[in-house]
C-alpha cells in the first residue's frame, strides 16, 4: 500500500507539476486531522512520512508525568515503564497508530484534505507557469465557445483559460479548434476566481505583437514609446530608433507592407497607425494625428496644447466621433485642442 502511495506522489508531480514535498505536507495535515477526529482534538499526534524508505506511520503522543490529569495527553511514569524502562518524568510516550483503523468520517475528512491540498498545488503550478508569461504574449487553441455569455475556452500549454467576452476584439468570431495569440493580462495570486485573465483587446497585445513581428524591435534598434488603442477600430503605436540610419517606421511597415500585414491579420483588420516618435513635443503631437496634415501646433500649458489645421483636415484631424485625437491625446499624454485656420483668422 505504502509503495502505491508514494507511486502516486511520484505522478502528481510528473503528470501535474505539483512537487512531491508539498503533497507529503498536505498528507502529514490530513493524516493529523483524520487522527483527531478519531481521538479527540486535545490529543497529541505526530505523523512520519519516509520518501526514502517508502514508509507513513502515525504516533500518539503522551508526556510521562507523577499525576495524570489529562489521560488523552499525559501518562504515569508507571505505566511509562511497562512500556519501556528508559522513560523518566518529561518523557514522551510514542505509541504507533494504524491509519487502517479510522473510521470511514475521518478517512473521508482525510481524504477531503488530500483532495483540497492536490487542487492548491495544482492552482500553484499555473500561478508559477502564467507568472512567467505576464504580460507577455501567449498561443492558445480554441476549446469552446460559450454562445450564450459569448466567453471562449481556451487550452495553453498549462491549463484551460477562459477568454471573456469583454476582454476579445469587438465582432470577431471563433472556431473550435482555431489557435490565436492572446495578451496574459494579470495572474490571480488569491484562492478564489480565475488563476489568470487573458486579453485581445488590450494594448498590451499590439506592444508585444510588434515585438514579436519587427526584428529591428526584438534587437533594441527600434523603440516602441507608446501605444494607444480601441480593440476592434483603430490603434496608434509610436516608434523611435536608435540608429539614424533606420527608418522605425519603415522597418515596422516591411517590405510591401509585409510586416504590418501580419499584424493586421492578427488583429481581424484593425487599423494601426505607425507614428514616428519624437521628443520635440509639437512635433510628435503633429504626427500622432495623422492621417490629417497639422499647420501649427501650440503649447498653451502644462500638457496642453492647440493645433490648428486647414479647413479640408478638420474632420480627418478629429475623426469618426472624435477617435482620431482622442487617441492622439492619449498616445502623447497631452491635452489637444484642434481648430481650423478658418476659426483661427475669425
Amino acid at each position: 500500500m505504502n509503495t502505491e502511495f508514494f507511486t502516486a506522489l511520484d505522478l502528481l508531480e510528473k503528470e501535474r507539476g505539483i512537487p512531491a514535498a508539498y503533497m507529503i505536507e498536505k498528507i502529514e495535515a490530513a493524516l493529523i486531522s483524520a487522527y483527531k477526529k478519531e481521538y479527540g482534538n486535545n490529543t497529541n499526534v505526530r505523523v512520519l512520512i519516509d520518501p526514502a524508505k517508502k514508509d507513513v506511520k502515525v504516533y500518539q503522543q503522551k508526556e510521562v508525568v507523577e499525576t495524570v490529569e489529562n489521560p488523552e495527553t499525559q501518562i504515569s511514569l508507571a505505566d511509562a515503564k511497562c512500556i519501556a524502562k528508559k522513560y523518566v518524568l518529561g518523557s514522551v510516550v510514542e505509541t504507533e497508530v494504524k491509519t487502517k483503523n479510522f473510521r470511514r468520517l475521518s478517512a473521508a475528512a482525510a481524504k477531503s484534505v488530500i483532495i483540497q491540498g492536490i487542487r492548491e498545488g495544482e492552482r500553484h503550478v499555473m500561478q508559477e507557469a502564467y507568472e512567467t508569461k505576464h504580460e507577455e504574449i501567449i498561443t492558445a487553441t480554441v476549446s469552446k465557445v460559450d454562445y450564450e455569455t459569448g466567453n471562449v475556452i481556451l487550452e495553453t500549454d498549462t491549463s484551460r483559460a477562459v477568454l471573456l467576452k469583454s476582454e476579445q476584439i469587438p465582432g470577431e468570431t471563433f472556431t473550435v479548434g482555431e489557435k490565436i495569440k492572446v495578451f496574459v493580462m494579470e495572474v490571480n495570486k488569491e484562492a478564489k476566481g480565475p488563476v489568470v485573465t487573458l486579453s485581445r483587446a488590450h494594448a498590451g497585445l499590439v506592444r508585444r505583437m510588434f515585438e514579436l513581428e519587427i526584428p529591428e524591435i526584438a534587437d533594441g534598434i527600434v523603440m516602441v514609446k507608446g501605444v494607444a488603442r480601441e480593440a476592434g477600430s483603430r490603434t496608434k503605436i509610436s516608434v523611435w530608433s536608435r540608429e539614424p540610419d533606420v527608418d522605425c517606421v519603415g522597418a515596422c511597415i516591411g517590405n510591401k507592407g509585409v510586416r504590418i500585414a501580419a499584424i493586421l491579420e492578427e488583429l481581424k483588420g484593425e487599423k494601426v497607425d505607425i507614428v514616428r516618435y519624437s521628443e520635440t513635443p509639437e512635433t510628435y503631437i503633429a504626427a500622432a494625428l495623422a492621417p490629417a496634415d497639422v499647420a501649427l501646433v501650440t503649447m498653451t500649458g502644462d500638457r496642453a496644447c492647440r493645433v490648428v489645421v486647414s479647413p479640408d483636415q478638420l474632420s480627418l484631424a478629429i475623426g469618426k466621433e472624435g477617435q482620431n485625437a482622442r487617441l492622439a491625446a492619449r498616445l502623447t499624454g497631452y491635452k489637444i485642442d484642434i481648430k481650423s485656420t478658418f476659426e483661427d483668422e475669425e
